[in-house]
């Protein structure tokens, strides 16, 4: 018996460690995981629980009582040994018994678990004075607008560092981190340490647990649901939602690109809570059109009918890509340019793909086809196109007036490869396209800034995306184009429909977008308010506004719905009655698309 307590009692850190991880597997990503900490602890317990079972028996009579009496008595070895309250006589005297050959090995085996199971008690109580200290911090910030965040990761941080950027306003706020563990991966320890910096408050517990109602009244809370895990986020926002939906002068982010945390958050009741879904693909494609799509227009190649007319390449037909092919549609809706698009990407199935978010704007239809007062692109989408292989090269060597390339491949040093082998490539051609690439990694997108070969030449890429870039303030909690869509959208609708209804958000920040370029391409009446056009103006602004509204809804995956009767409109179906050309709408409808094409 023995030696085969001490071989279990020995093997024990491990069965627990398995069985945990089995556990933890069971549970997905919806619950929060047994931390390794807690596996230790769990395996240094019941290695202690064996190993004071032959002790007790040898003293023991081989009756169940007897039995029973050693389990009890082991058990309550096994916890004070946590506290330092188990002696070593209890030990030495039951060790008589152990046959001379195991003696001194058990001795050792006991020696080295009276240890070390103190040191796992002493993370418990520094863990808890963690949180004490936090709770404390926390009440010396009553009075400060608190910025609280589900998780410690890079892009959290980010956010939070940029918040604490002003040193005036650093003094009237707090930064608050959950689900802060200290392990010994070395990422983990430094986000740790720069948090520190930032002095933010730290806890180790979930941020749906921590009590935040009880800070000021009158103090905002900003939650930012921000992990790396997107389903975790939702739910985690669920709890919050439920929780603080009665509190006044409280914001909740929620960071998800998935269709049904749009759902879920359109239909629960938020009360007084503000809740704002972050779709971190879709805001990098709109800042870039907003900051930087001026260049689509200045690099436009004119034709031998005189229009002017964009070649956009799109390499990766990921999440970024798709949502870059749908939004230059409706962007490049221009008077005197024309759109062509060829995207790439290494799934068979990707135009397929494509054809299903989109089917109306890929539609023969449309697509390619002229048509007076109608949106005018022309899609083409290369699927099962690998970028390594000649294929891809010979592929690109056909498009010989290239003007704007992005990269978004998911994966920062393929990103970076792809967009020199297509300078290389296009240069052979001798044409030199806008290029862009997204690089998430801040520190690589600095020092790629200006890169040049051997010979000093320049490869003019453009690196877009990263965190530092992307994680701010003025991106996330209230931009310029924010503030230009709610006016926009105050035209026909409330404010409150404007942050509870992704529908109308969404819109209303392509139709803002497109007013800028309007106004840097030169339209007639661009920059006017609706009442000071001419009918010349209006009538630009009116079939201008009605084409790019076509292109963006058909991108958004509506179709018409077969009649121009109001009633056969089904936004469930994402049917619409005014998907038509400018031509077969009525003057009603005609003159929305003026104010809402006006400044």
């Amino acid at each position: 018996m023995w030696l085969i307590c001490m071989l279990l009692s020995i093997g024990s850190v491990g069965l627990v460690a398995l069985g945990v991880a089995a556990v933890n597997k069971n549970r997905g990503t919806k619950k929060q995981k047994i931390s390794l900490f807690h596996t230790l602890f769990m395996g240094v317990f019941v290695a202690a629980l064996i190993m004071f079972l032959p002790i007790h028996k040898a003293a023991a009579e081989s009756t169940w009582l007897g039995y029973w009496r050693t389990l009890l008595l082991s058990a309550f070895n096994a916890m004070q040994v946590f506290t330092i309250g188990c002696e070593y006589s209890v030990i030495k005297e039951g060790i008589e018994h152990c046959p001379d050959w195991l003696s001194s090995g058990y001795q050792v085996w006991a020696s080295t678990i009276l240890v070390v199971a103190p040191i796992f008690t002493f993370g418990f109580v520094l863990s808890l004075f963690k949180n004490l200290s936090a709770y404390w911090e926390l009440a010396l910030a009553h009075f400060k607008d608190l910025y609280i965040f589900s998780e410690l990761n890079e892009k959290s941080l980010a956010l939070a560092g940029n918040l604490k950027a002003d040193k005036n306003r650093a003094k009237k706020i707090a930064v608050v981190f959950t689900d802060v563990f200290d392990n010994e991966d070395e990422s983990t320890a430094e986000l740790l340490e720069t948090a520190k910096k930032l002095g933010a408050i730290c806890f180790d517990k979930d941020v749906a647990t921590v009590n935040f109602k009880k800070h000021s009244k009158k103090k905002n809370l900003r939650f930012f649901a921000m992990g790396n895990d997107e389903t975790e986020n939702l739910n985690k926002s669920l709890k919050l939602i439920e929780q603080y939906k009665d509190r006044e002068n409280t914001n909740l982010y929620v960071f998800s690109t998935k269709v049904e945390s749009e759902l879920l958050l359109t239909a629960v009741d938020k009360g007084s809570l503000r809740v704002r879904r972050i779709n971190e693909v879709r805001s990098l494609v709109n800042r870039m059109l907003h900051e930087q799509g001026h260049l689509l227009f200045e690099k436009a190649r004119e034709t031998a009918d005189g229009t002017k007319q964009i070649s956009a390449v799109v390499v990766g037909m990921g999440n970024h890509g798709t949502e870059m092919v749908k939004a230059l549609t409706w962007y490049c809706q221009m008077d005197g340019y024309s759109i062509q698009i060829n995207a790439f990407d290494q799934d068979p199935l990707a135009e397929d793909k494509f054809r299903a978010l989109a089917p109306e704007l890929m539609s023969p239809e449309y697509n390619g086809v002229v048509i007076p007062g109608e949106a005018q692109y022309q899609i083409t989408v290369h699927s099962d196109m690998d970028v390594d292989t000649a294929t891809f090269a010979d592929a690109i060597s056909k498009i010989k007036n290239a003007t704007y390339v992005l990269v978004a491949l998911g994966n920062d040093d393929v990103n970076i490869n792809t967009a020199v082998k297509l300078r290389m490539y296009f240069e052979r051609l001798r044409i030199h396209p806008v290029i862009q690439a997204i690089v998430y990694n801040s520190q690589q997108k600095k020092a790629l800034e200006g890169i040049k070969n051997y010979r000093g030449q320049d490869y003019d890429i453009q690196f877009i995306g990263d965190i530092e870039e992307a994680f701010t303030e003025a991106v996330i909690m209230g931009s310029e184009l924010e503030e230009d869509a709610l006016r926009s959208h105050m035209k026909w609708g409330s404010e409150e429909e404007f942050w509870a209804y992704e529908y109308n958000y969404r819109s209303s920040i392509a139709s803002a977008i497109h007013r800028v370029a309007r106004v840097q391409c030169h339209i007639p009446g661009a920059g006017k308010r609706e009442a000071e056009l001419t009918v010349e103006e209006r009538d630009i602004i009116e079939d201008l506004e009605h084409r790019r509204w076509n292109a963006y809804m058909r991108a958004e995956g509506y179709i018409y719905s077969g009649s121009k009767d109001k009633s056969s409109r089904n936004d469930l179906a994402k049917m619409h009655n005014d998907l038509v050309d400018f031509g077969s709408l009525s003057d009603e409808i005609k003159r929305i698309d003026s104010r809402i094409g006006a400044n």
